[in-house]
């Protein structure tokens, strides 16, 4: 219980990583604000399970995309748990397609999506935190896509490699206010999207042809927030940390 007593915000915390990381901050003792676009029964599932495990849990609706929004939904996160300890920021929006087709709006949408998300969300939590002093965590999820130059993925590479650089600024601006700005840069994970996108047979077929043997799961991502937002990583600031079962090392392998 090494976040006992902590307030948290995940958002897009209704599925896959977002929730993850949010049943991980909540079994490791925080209160959990639980943000999604809009109330569903996934997030309302959410905050079921947080509360399950003995933890408070909140519903806080908004689209992160846009900057209005993330004002809300820090207000009302706050409102609801009275502070914000802990920010796990998960912005992702993702459109492939090959570079020489790819559509103008889309990328705009995706970099809208991953990168400017990532910066109005993170600067409203940040001027809380500041505001109230006593330092905090601010965890961004980024990807494997910020190191690796997928095909038909050029948005997204050059919103999470930029979201990447971004939050290693910020943890430079905010060292005298003892607030850790880290990143995790997830491999594979086996999430709904994922299977949305490829398909279960393709997924399932995948996994064992990794390096680890499987794709990751969203509890892998989850507990790595949960150590970094914890005090165990209090010497740990503008560091990006690679939970990926080896698939980076992966493509050195002879």
């Amino acid at each position: 219980m090494k976040l006992s007593g902590k307030k948290a915000l995940v958002t897009g915390a209704a599925r896959g990583i977002g929730r993850g990381c949010a049943l991980e901050l909540a079994r490791a003792g925080a209160d959990v604000a639980v943000n999604d676009r809009v109330r569903s029964d996934l997030a309302e599932s959410a905050v079921a399970a947080i509360r399950a495990l003995g933890r408070e849990a909140f519903l806080v609706e908004g689209d992160v995309f846009s900057r209005p929004s993330c004002e809300q939904v820090a207000a009302r996160a706050v409102q609801a748990l009275g502070r914000i300890d802990i920010l796990v920021s998960n912005p992702a929006y993702q459109r492939r397609a090959p570079f020489l087709q790819y559509d103008p709006e889309a990328f705009e949408k995706v970099v809208q999506g991953t990168l400017e998300a990532g910066f109005h969300m993170s600067q409203v939590v940040a001027r809380h935190m500041v505001a109230r002093g006593g330092g905090g965590k601010i965890v961004f999820i980024a990807s494997i896509h910020s190191r690796i130059p997928y095909a038909r993925s050029v948005a997204y590479n050059a919103a999470k490699s930029g979201l990447v650089g971004m939050a290693f600024t910020i943890a430079n601006e905010l060292l005298p206010h003892r607030i850790n700005v880290n990143v995790i840069d997830p491999g594979w994970i086996d999430t709904p999207g994922e299977r949305e996108h490829f398909g279960d047979k393709v997924v399932d077929e995948a996994g064992a042809k990794l390096p680890w043997g499987r794709l990751g799961r969203p509890e892998d991502i989850g507990k790595a927030a949960a150590f970094l937002a914890s005090d165990d990583a209090d010497y740990i600031t503008g560091a990006s940390l690679l939970v990926d079962g080896g698939l980076w090392l992966g493509t050195a392998r002879e």
